[in-house]
């Protein structure tokens, strides 16, 4: 039996695990949207509303901007909940500052989705 070094109790925490796949994933997912709306804005036309409305009117990409919404909001909660957990010790004001951040984030997601479909 050795008798240095810690023994890892695990906790049922994952460790992070989820939460790292998470912000890969949503990672990914905002880069491909960035990628399929730059191509939609570089075909040919001039830039004003009408463009601006055609790159957004199908249906499929209004879709894709939903997760897109989706991710970015999931993908910030995750680095916000993180911080907040890492430095801010009093459990009192991590949970008002957690509640805060979660109505922001639904709140700016809603507000997006209303202005994507015009709600």
């Amino acid at each position: 039996m050795s008798t240095f070094g810690s023994k890892r109790i695990v906790v049922g925490a994952h460790y992070g695990l989820r939460d790292w796949l998470a912000q890969r994933v949503t990672a990914v997912l905002m880069a491909l949207f960035t990628i399929a709306v730059l191509a939609r804005f570089l075909m040919p036309g001039e830039l004003g509303y009408d463009h601006w409305y055609g790159v957004f009117a199908p249906q499929w990409m209004k879709v894709l901007t939903f997760v897109a919404i989706f991710s970015l909001a999931y993908h910030a909660w995750v680095g916000v909940r993180d911080v907040l957990m890492d430095y801010v010790k009093p459990v009192g004001i991590r949970l008002v500052l957690q509640v805060f951040s979660i109505v922001w984030l639904l709140g700016c997601a809603g507000w997006a989705i209303q202005v994507l479909w015009r709600l």
